[in-house]
């Protein structure tokens, strides 16, 4: 049950991380970009995927200056199963000042209307905009850009299912960075003749404040390791309370809610036998101790996969007028 005025007992800011965390820019993100510049003279349109569950968090604004700028520009809201429908609304209304072609879409799924809509309505405004030095080609090409792991890749191999009824060309896997450069044309679809360029995921240089780069973390497009699982776990514990969320009692078997993580990641190790076996050098024997880490990110995993329920973590900011 989602009560929205949490107990007084409870936290009411997350200080247990610093901003300075956050400042974490790859060599391949910067050499990314650079690529994806040069080949703009080559593209049509601009496919923007984005993670629903953090619509407004940690998408890069980079992208609208340097990359999708006089392009026609699609912003596709990628994993939309995770998230309570009734924020497709006040998201799209959000997002509409920016870019007017805002998608929702589950990439996993073949079935689903927002992935079947792109292809279309890519197709309308590339025929409606300026095409430029590329007037005069027969083939259209299109370059999706995000930050990573939110499912760019899995839009291009669903695309790519879909119409050319072949298996996937790009790489995609469950942490980011899988995506290094900006890689060869893939073909999507034969009549028309369109093709597809991957690009890395690229994160802003500058995460401005610790608790957009939390929700960075949370939602896997920075590696956990970066942060610690342990850290994203609080975050998590914090965010659910603050909200009202006490999925979490029933989902790791506590009596009740709590503020405090060490609670949680002990029940967590207790009840799925994540155990440390340590060896005691006093009497040269071995003792069971608690896997914190692996509770940590046993915990990260349920907001993951939906087991503590369809959340989406900007619902804060959306509320803003």
């Amino acid at each position: 049950m989602c009560i929205k005025h949490a107990p007084s007992n409870l936290r009411k800011s997350f200080q247990n991380v610093e901003k300075d965390l956050f400042k974490w820019f790859p060599g391949h993100m910067g050499k990314g970009l650079k690529q994806m510049q040069t080949k703009l003279r080559t593209v049509d349109c601009i496919i923007e995927v984005h993670d629903a569950r953090i619509p407004l968090s940690g998408r890069n604004t980079d992208f609208k200056y340097k990359v999708s700028g006089i392009k026609p520009h699609i912003l596709v809201m990628n994993k939309v199963d995770q998230i309570d429908p009734k924020f497709i609304p006040p998201i799209t209304k959000k997002l509409q000042n920016e870019c007017s072609n805002v998608v929702f879409t589950n990439c996993k799924n073949q079935k689903c209307k927002g992935v079947r809509s792109i292809f279309p309505l890519m197709q309308k405004l590339i025929d409606e905009s300026n095409r430029y030095n590329r007037a005069n080609e027969e083939d259209c090409c299109v370059m999706i850009i995000g930050i990573p792991n939110v499912g760019k890749s899995s839009l291009i191999n669903a695309l790519r299912n879909k119409f050319l009824r072949k298996g996937n060309a790009a790489p995609v896997g469950p942490v980011p960075g899988i995506t290094r450069s900006v890689m060869n044309k893939i073909k999507i679809c034969d009549k028309p003749l369109i093709y597809m360029l991957d690009t890395p995921g690229i994160l802003t240089p500058n995460i401005n404040d610790a608790e957009t780069g939390l929700k960075l973390a949370l939602c896997a497009t920075i590696q956990d390791h970066f942060v610690g699982e342990d850290i994203i776990a609080d975050y998590l514990l914090y965010w659910l309370n603050k909200q009202g969320v006490y999925s979490y009692k029933e989902v790791f078997q506590l009596q009740e809610h709590t503020d405090n993580i060490l609670e949680v990641l002990t029940k967590i190790c207790a009840n799925k036998n994540k155990m440390l076996k340590i060896k005691d050098a006093t009497n040269n024997s071995y003792v069971l101790k608690p896997n914190f880490v692996e509770a940590a990110a046993y915990m990260i995993q349920s907001f993951r996969n939906g087991s503590l329920g369809r959340l989406m973590l900007d619902e804060d900011i959306i509320e803003q007028k």
